[in-house]
């Protein structure tokens, strides 16, 4: 008999991803899809989840031409967390999805109040799902009245594939409905957004198996078995190996986070600091997110008029040596270009450039971005120790990964290693894969296993003082930017 094969789709905000894994954890073929959000106001964000599903019809067709795909045995999902996808009885879509970077419940957030946050594993934040399902509620009291299931992303497209309205642990954590330390549904919590649990997905693991393939014209058998699977960065932790309490990694995509695996529920709400469940049982993690990672890269690279992001980091190395100590006069950047989770948990707050001259380069502000994104992490990084969380060298993930200089940067405004991985751009989709292998009982050598690192990147002590000098400046400039939406 033929080695089976795993399909790993991974629904992101740009774009859906899907590959083909064997057993020896190679990827056999790979396909994406890109995928737009709408912005109707100013502060929402939304898709239509039945476009995600066309994102999965194509990602699909494009690898039913490599001859593995006859081999799928199973399917495993990743997808974009804290987005709300509202059913009715029929399964019919509601509403377009309201996702994780939307900010119209931020006074619902404040509503719902931190009595429960020790349970959930985080404050009430507006891109929370939860805040989002009371804003609903009083805004949309004919929707709200209608929802007969909420579903996260990824779990539309498992509705899809099999007809079964089913999530995992990982998602629910991001949710703000779940008792995290226990891992079911928390009914105060639901209460308190108008909701009970009869109206949530019933709830596995991420490695269990969840549901065989019933959608037809895919050229699947329908004894493929689809996995529970989690959400992007749990799952992505499967995927590079983050797996054992003590690993951490930080992900640098359109948001940003740092990341520590733990054996227990352990987060500390009063810093923004989130404590989720892993995509793995009797695992968790600890987590500092940033609402703009990466994207800050790309906006600043817009900004100045550079050809593309490569040519203003070319433009940075040449003026800022990464060996050399910066000036103290480089302008400063504040990150916070769609306000702020960790440790600020502020919505509303906006980024900014301070101690700009007349001889300002575009080298200069791109370097003040990737520096202000780094002080940014360092935020999210004490405040996860403050949770209790150890972590030591981390792996870097994203697409801020392929940026050697900024790897070098963040390993010294970090003062740890930092390591980049071979094939960490599929990393989703690669635990996904092997979440799937997990539910037909296979691939526990493989989930083990990691990835390769690729380059590895020490602290630079020459820069320390000067970094630190910098740091305490950035910290100084945030009582003025919470002066401006105050």
């Amino acid at each position: 008999m033929s080695s089976p094969v795993s399909l790993g789709i991974d629904l992101g905000t740009s774009e859906l991803k899907a590959i083909l894994l064997d057993l020896d954890g190679t990827v056999l073929a790979h396909a994406g899809v890109r995928l737009s959000v709408s912005r109707r106001h100013s502060g929402w964000s939304e898709q239509a989840p039945q476009e995600w599903w066309q994102a999965c019809l194509q990602a699909l067709a494009q690898l039913r031409a490599h001859a593995a795909f006859t081999r799928v045995a199973c399917i495993g999902l990743s997808g974009q967390m804290h987005g709300a996808v509202l059913l009715g009885a029929d399964d019919r879509v509601l509403y377009p999805a309201i996702l994780w970077d939307d900010s119209r419940a931020i006074a619902q957030a404040q509503q719902l109040g931190a009595g429960f946050a020790d349970v959930t594993g985080s404050l009430p934040m507006a891109g929370l799902t939860a805040p989002k399902l009371l804003w609903l509620k009083q805004h949309e009291p004919d929707v709200f009245k209608a929802i007969d299931c909420v579903l996260s992303p990824k779990d539309y497209l498992r509705l899809r594939l099999s007809g079964e309205r089913i999530s995992e642990m990982s998602d629910a954590a991001g949710t703000l409905w779940l008792d995290v330390a226990h891992r079911e549904w928390f009914s105060p919590m639901l209460r308190a957004t108008g909701l009970a649990p009869e109206q949530m997905p019933r709830l596995i693991e991420g490695g269990a198996a969840s549901a065989r393939l019933t959608a037809t014209d895919l050229g699947l058998s329908t004894d493929v078995v689809i996995a529970g699977g989690g959400g992007d960065n749990p799952v992505a932790a499967v995927g590079i190996g983050a797996i054992n309490a003590g690993d951490g990694f930080i992900t640098l995509g359109t948001s940003a986070a740092i990341v520590a695996i733990t054996d227990h529920a352990a987060g500390n709400p009063a810093s923004a600091v989130h404590s989720f469940c892993h995509a793995l049982p009797n695992r968790w993690y600890t987590m500092g997110a940033m609402l703009a990672g990466a994207s800050c890269l790309r906006w600043v690279t817009r900004l100045t008029g550079a050809k593309d992001e490569q040519t203003l980091l070319d433009q940075v190395q040449a003026q800022l040596p990464i060996k050399q100590p910066v000036p103290l006069t480089t302008p400063l950047f504040l990150p916070y270009l769609a306000g702020e989770r960790t440790p600020h948990n502020d919505p509303l707050l906006r980024g900014g450039f301070m101690g700009l001259g007349h001889d300002c380069t575009p080298a200069m502000l791109g370097y003040a971005v990737m520096e202000g994104v780094g002080f940014g992490l360092l935020d999210a990084l004490r405040a996860v120790q403050s949770a209790g969380a150890g972590v030591g060298a981390c792996a870097l993930v994203g697409g801020g990964a392929r940026s050697e200089y900024w790897a070098q940067l963040l390993a010294n405004i970090l003062q740890r290693e930092i390591f980049t991985l071979h094939g960490s751009e599929l990393s989703a989709c690669i635990g996904a894969a092997k979440l799937g292998f997990l539910s037909i009982g296979q691939g526990e050598k493989l989930v083990q296993a990691g990835m390769r690192v690729k380059a590895r990147y020490l602290p630079d002590a020459t820069q320390q003082a000067a970094l630190e000098a910098r740091y305490r400046k950035f910290q100084g400039l945030l009582a003025a930017a919470k002066t401006l939406h105050s």
